[in-house]
C-alpha cells in the first residue's frame, strides 16, 4: 500500500470524523439501501455499532499498511461476521462500501473521484479478507 494512499485516507477520515453525524449518516444510508442490512441490524445498539465502526476503519487502514495490530483486529472481526457468527455474506460488504463512500462524499469537503478511489484501495484488502473468511471453520481463524 502506498504511503500516500494511507495518508490521504487518514486525512479524509479525520475530516469525516470531525462531524459526529458522519457515521450516523452512513448507517442511515446502509439501512435504507439494504433490506438485508436492516434485518441483520434489527435490535442492534447503533451508538455502540458506530463506535466499533469508527475504530474498525482506523484498524483497516493500519492493516492495509501492513501493521500487525490491524491484522489481529481483522481476524477478530472476520470471526464475528462469518457464517458461523453474524452471517454477513460477501454481497453485503459491497453495499456497505458504496454507502460508506456516499457518506464520505457528503462529509469530506475535499472529496473527489481520486479520493474515493483511495478509500477503495485502502479498504479493499480488509473487505477481501472479510469475504474470504466467511466460510472458514472456527479452527482456521
Amino acid at each position: 500500500m502506498a504511503p500516500t494512499d494511507l495518508e490521504r485516507f487518514d486525512d479524509s477520515l479525520s475530516r469525516c470524523y470531525a462531524d459526529p453525524q458522519f457515521l450516523e449518516r452512513f448507517y442511515e444510508l446502509f439501512l435504507e439501501t439494504s433490506p438485508e442490512a436492516r434485518q441483520k441490524f434489527a435490535g442492534t445498539d447503533l451508538v455502540q455499532q458506530r463506535r466499533m465502526l469508527k475504530a474498525s476503519l482506523v484498524l483497516m487502514m493500519v492493516s492495509a499498511g501492513g501493521r500487525s495490530e490491524g491484522q489481529v483486529h481483522m481476524e477478530h472481526i472476520a470471526a464475528v461476521h462469518s457464517k458461523a457468527g453474524r452471517d454477513i455474506s460477501a454481497p453485503l460488504y459491497d453495499v456497505w462500501l458504496e454507502c460508506l463512500l456516499s457518506a464520505v462524499r457528503e462529509f469530506d469537503p475535499d472529496c473527489d473521484d481520486e479520493l474515493l478511489q483511495t478509500w477503495r484501495r485502502v479498504l479493499a484488502p480488509g473487505i477481501a479478507f472479510m469475504k474470504s473468511r466467511y466460510d472458514a471453520p472456527p479452527s482456521a481463524r
